[in-house]
């Protein structure tokens, strides 16, 4: 009888923290942070001139042309890479499913308006990141947000750099690079070989797993152990093939959905615009306002590509470059190819499909039915190529993130090597238990300390503003992207 007392007393414990948690991420990730992310966004596009439409076509170019005798680590590809390996995640397969059921499909509308401001806000991130980084006698690039803001807005706002640090190793290790990506590769794995869970073992203080879970995260763990012992230029190395490839793979299946469901387009597009600020016209009242979807879609897209939470530029400032603003411009195409690309074209298989519409079905299944539905191919194979591009996209989000943290770990201990060694064995050892957790708490406090690295980020932003605009002005004025 105390027993079950105790385990009930346990239990209601566990749920208020929880339900603590899910109050703080709602406060964090509320209007107001999206307001400032957004506002943030428009003006810089202001201030900048719409640069992310002028000048996207040199970005784009710039994308493949490494600068010669820049200084860095890895080549400006191979930084843009490393910060989409990051990116490019579940979010772009599962994330905008969500988003689309939740928020109707003008969610996606929605979506793209923040991707083109963001575009403008990941553009300013990786000039500030370039123009304010440390580069040490052997290379060895250290930059970001934490300097941008040190030596930017002057050495009294050290703290705020601090702060942003701490988040992003918070986030790094307890989340997004760690348990929720490694959940989402086992889970899309064990939904392909073993839905049924017809082959099981039990696992001493853990209890039963599909032999397919236990066995990916074997692998997983291995992969990801054996890339990140070699340090940025392995991670770079890896991305640069992965990324590229499984992006290309992607792309082409929707662009085939697309095409194969050509006349459903306008009727598609309609649909979205429509949905984006009458929502009940299109959901029959499922989802009751503007506001819903545009928070929906704008969350979504800021989740998606995080343009304005400081991530991209701490990949940024190891691109062997000598001008900020060339950097800044390929960072730009990151949020380009993430949402405005890989997210639209989720969206739109799925607003096509009717996918969104279907009973009984989230996340994953949202999207793997477009594709099973939308494609003249077998059902068995389509959802075998979703399952590998969501693997490998979960894959490299790990290693990305494994950067991130270990960079703002290295400004925190004013690069203390023990440290980093022991942080990254300790985040290879995350990865081998992350199929495990099954926690709801640990997602949520990965979502709070997600949105609260925006903060300080932010600030720095509208702080430093006047300084892009100036940059930008003075590079172009110069002529130097003729030269």
């Amino acid at each position: 009888m105390l027993k079950n007392t105790y385990k009930g007393e346990l239990f209601e414990m566990w749920e208020a923290i929880n339900n603590f948690l899910v109050a703080v991420d709602d406060k964090v990730w509320g209007v107001p942070l999206m307001v400032l992310i957004i506002a943030g966004g428009v003006l810089l596009t202001c201030r900048l001139g719409l640069l992310q439409v002028r000048r996207l076509p040199l970005a784009l170019k710039w994308m493949f042309k490494n600068e010669e005798e820049g200084d860095g680590e890895i080549s400006s590809f191979a930084a843009l890479c490393t910060a989409l390996s990051a990116t490019i995640g579940t979010g772009n397969i599962v994330g905008v499913a969500t988003a689309v059921c939740a928020g109707g499909p003008g969610a996606l509308f929605w979506m793209i308006v923040a991707a083109f401001f963001g575009m403008a806000t990941k553009y300013s991130e990786g000039l500030l990141a370039v123009k304010y980084r440390v580069v040490a006698a052997d290379g060895h690039s250290l930059g970001g947000p934490f300097y941008y803001i040190e030596k930017g807005m002057g050495t009294k706002w050290r703290w705020l750099g601090k702060i942003f640090a701490f988040f992003g190793v918070c986030v790094g290790l307890f989340g997004i690079g760690t348990f929720s990506q490694v959940n989402g590769i086992s889970s899309a794995v064990q939904n392909f070989f073993d839905p049924d869970k017809t082959n099981c073992i039990n696992i001493p203080f853990l209890g039963q797993y599909s032999v397919a879970v236990v066995v990916s995260s074997l692998i997983l763990a291995f992969c990801v152990a054996a890339i990140l012992i070699g340090g940025v230029k392995r991670i770079a190395a890896v991305s640069q093939i992965i990324v590229p490839f499984m992006a290309v793979i992607y792309i082409i299946f929707s662009v085939a959905l697309i095409i194969c469901n050509i006349t459903e387009i306008p009727n598609a597009i309609v649909t979205v615009v429509t949905a984006a600020f009458n929502p009940k016209a299109v959901t029959g009242g499922v989802v009751g306002s503007m506001i819903v979807a545009m928070q929906k879609g704008v969350a979504r897209g800021i989740f998606s590509n995080e343009a304005g939470l400081g991530s991209a530029p701490i990949a940024a400032a190891a691109a062997q470059t000598k001008e900020p603003v060339r950097q800044g411009l390929v960072s730009m195409t990151g949020t380009f190819i993430d949402t405005i690309l890989i997210c639209t074209m989720t969206g739109l298989s799925i607003v096509l499909t009717g996918a969104w519409q279907v009973e009984g079905i989230e996340g994953v299944q949202v999207t793997t039915y477009a594709f099973q539905h939308g494609l003249p191919l077998p059902a068995k194979f389509t959802a075998f190529v979703l399952m590998l591009c969501l693997v490998f996209f979960a894959f490299t989000t790990i290693l990305g993130w494994d950067y991130y943290s270990e960079r703002c770990l290295e400004y925190l201990t004013n690069g203390h090597k023990t440290k980093i060694i022991v942080y990254r064995w300790l985040y290879i050892f995350a990865v081998f238990i992350g199929p495990y957790m099954t926690v709801s708490a640990v997602w949520t406090i990965a979502d709070i300390f997600n949105g609260l690295m925006a903060i300080p980020n932010m600030i720095a932003l509208f702080a430093l503003s006047g300084v892009v605009a100036k940059e930008t002005k003075a590079f172009f004025k110069a002529e130097k992207h003729k030269m």
